[in-house]
């Protein structure tokens, strides 16, 4: 609710606070993720408690008004330096300053004096540059940012990757310290776009020798992605708000959060496995492109004929206008249709349109695999056998086979398929490893869990493949909704078969719920007659009749206890689960669990993908 009007016009204006010494400091700890200590703060400032201006954002507005923000500025961080320095605060004071404001410090030697010659070591200040007001002109802004440096302080870059803090701001100020907005760090637990954002940032900062603190860090779910990612330190209400008694201890919510025995399960994106791209990079169409002659409008059937005649390996040819493909030819219909009687003397000057497809395919080679696949599934099958043309922004470029894009699309939806499985959109095999290696790496204790349907592939004989996917689906469901996101990792390595890597301390109680939730659930995709006999009736591998009871969900568990990491590989494990599983098949309660001190030198190593072929 706003202010009344008489109120605001007897608060004093935003010169009459800081000639008056009204406002004040609050301070908001920034943490190092290593060991939990505090490394330093953020001098915040406010306006008189209770009053319009209590808030920052009414404050600067104010100050705006009045255009006195760069003095605001100023003595917002000689107030926070004095304040600082009277309660004996440890670590670095982290300052903030627009670009404005900073030209007029660093211009102004007396300004610049009595903020760095204050109460306080230089060394122990961070400037931040705030992102309210755009630089244009970055060769002129680098003095200012030496100037800085030359008295001692730190430089950083504050709010990164909002508004004006750009990755052109980073590369030309080489800042020592970049905080990432608060907009990436909110949610990253569960969001795979944030999480990717982050990464990118890390890798930069990595580069450039830059300390990241993540801003705005409000659950311990969040802090222990970033803690895992490799992220340096950060802030956010989690570890305190803004206060004017700086907080010198962590609370143990916070304190047991960055010391968490548990790793963090990074979100996956769950892209359709067609949108990858091929492993080698590029478009895919590109690699598909024949380099092949063309023909223009006005060329004769003859002109044709001599054409494949000259290049016999050629199946077809494109007619073009302008560079612009507008038919397709194809060989083999060309040459029966001319081999027959009198054609070649009837047709031979006739122009070339008259046997040509005036309808070809085009394909652009921007174009992303998932975009060609919708061929695969069109009415129209002529590309299989005249093949089509590959353009460049419209251009005619070449040609391509029907076999060649079959090929194209089934080979990136493998390779995709190993990263995230198509039908759940699950993460792979690729992703599962690498959380195993995680685990390992870390000395992380957890239970691998291998999970498998008992007579999914009659259920799937009898009723197809369609409600076999409806099956998966389901099974997917129930597994996700077993585990606890920020601890269990869930992928789907193929067919019938998952896996799960259970960091929860109660797993087994959410393994049993599981197998509960699914026998009780899969029921309901038999047809009535069915549900009354108890399962269905069928062969079995060797063509005997057989009655197969209803799909039950099977859970083989190895245990990894914290500590052995070394003793194992990705591969050792998910053969130890692989054999953990196939007891539980055998199992009246569905869960089998073995001790993961069993010797993996006994098992075959056959790793995820084997283990999954030879369920199949």
């Amino acid at each position: 609710m706003s202010a009344p009007a008489p109120f605001l016009q007897a608060t004093p204006g935003v010169g009459a606070l800081i000639a008056q010494r009204q406002l004040r400091a609050v301070f908001q700890p920034i943490v190092d993720f290593g060991g939990g200590a505090i490394l330093g703060y953020e001098g915040l400032i406010r306006g008189p408690a209770g009053s319009p201006l209590e808030t920052p954002a009414a404050l600067f507005a104010r100050a705006g008004d009045e255009q006195c923000t760069a003095a605001l500025e100023r003595a917002a961080a000689s107030i926070c330096i004095e304040t600082f320095a009277g309660l004996d605060c440890p670590g670095k004071l982290f300052l903030n300053f627009s670009a404005d404001a900073l030209r007029q410090l660093t211009a102004a030697d007396d300004a610049a004096r009595a903020l760095f010659d204050g109460p306080i070591d230089p060394t122990r200040v961070v400037i931040e540059l705030t992102e309210q007001s755009a630089i244009h002109d970055l060769r002129n802004f680098a003095p200012v940012v030496e100037a800085l440096r030359a008295s001692g302080a730190q430089f950083a870059l504050d709010d990164y990757g909002t508004a004006n803090a750009s990755l052109g701001l980073w590369v030309q100020l080489q800042p020592d310290v970049v905080k990432i907005d608060r907009f990436f760090v909110h949610d990253i637990a569960n969001d795979a776009l944030k999480f990717e954002a982050v990464r990118a940032m890390q890798h930069f900062a990595q580069a450039s020798g830059t300390r990241l603190v993540a801003e705005g860090i409000e659950n311990a779910a969040d802090l222990i992605v970033l803690r895992d990612m490799g992220i340096d330190c950060g802030q956010g209400f989690f570890f305190g708000r803004p206060n004017v008694e700086p907080l010198r201890v962590l609370a143990p919510e916070a304190r047991e959060a960055i010391r968490a025995d548990h790793i963090a399960v990074f979100p996956e994106a769950t892209r359709s496995a067609g949108a990858a791209q091929p492993a080698g990079g590029g478009a895919p169409a590109g690699k598909m492109l024949v380099r092949a002659p063309a023909l223009p409008r006005h060329a004769t059937n003859n002109d044709v004929l001599e054409l494949f005649n000259g290049l016999p390996d050629l199946h077809a040819v494109a007619v073009v206008e302008n560079e612009a493909p507008i038919a397709l030819i194809n060989r083999r219909a060309f040459m029966d249709r001319y081999a027959l009687p009198y054609h070649r003397e009837l047709f031979g000057k006739k122009p070339c349109l008259h046997f040509a497809n005036a309808q070809p395919v085009l394909i652009e080679q921007s174009m992303t695999v998932e975009q060609m696949a919708t061929l695969l599934a069109s009415d129209d099958q002529r590309y299989l056998a005249d093949g089509f043309v590959i353009t460049d922004n419209g251009r005619y470029a070449g040609l391509g086979t029907g076999e060649s894009l079959v090929r194209a699309v089934t080979e990136v939806r493998i390779q995709a398929a190993r990263y995230a499985n198509p039908l759940t959109f699950l993460p792979g095999n690729i992703p599962i490893s690498s959380h195993i290696e995680r685990l390992l790496s870390n000395d992380a204790g957890f239970h691998a869990c291998y999970v498998d349907l008992n007579q999914f592939k009659p259920f799937n004989d009898q009723y197809g493949y369609w409600q076999g996917d409806e099956v998966l689906k389901f099974a997917a469901t129930v597994l996700a909704d077993t585990c606890d996101p920020t601890r269990d990792f869930l992928g789907h390595v193929g067919g019938d078969d998952f896996l799960i890597l259970f960091q929860s301390e109660n797993w087994h109680a959410r393994a049993r719920r599981a197998i509960e939730t699914f026998n009780e659930g899969a029921q309901r995709f038999y047809a009535p007659e069915d549900r009354l006999a108890g399962g269905i009736h069928g062969e079995d591998r060797h063509g005997n009749a057989t009655f197969f009871s209803f799909v039950t969900m099977a859970i083989g568990c190895v245990h990894i206890a914290a500590g052995e990491g070394a003793r194992h590989s990705s591969d050792a494990i998910a053969s130890l689960a692989a054999l953990a599983k196939r007891r539980a098949k055998q199992d009246a309660t569905g869960l089998v669990v073995i001790d993961g001190s069993t010797s993996a030198d006994l098992l075959p190593t056959a790793g995820l993908a084997g283990e999954a072929a030879r369920a199949s």
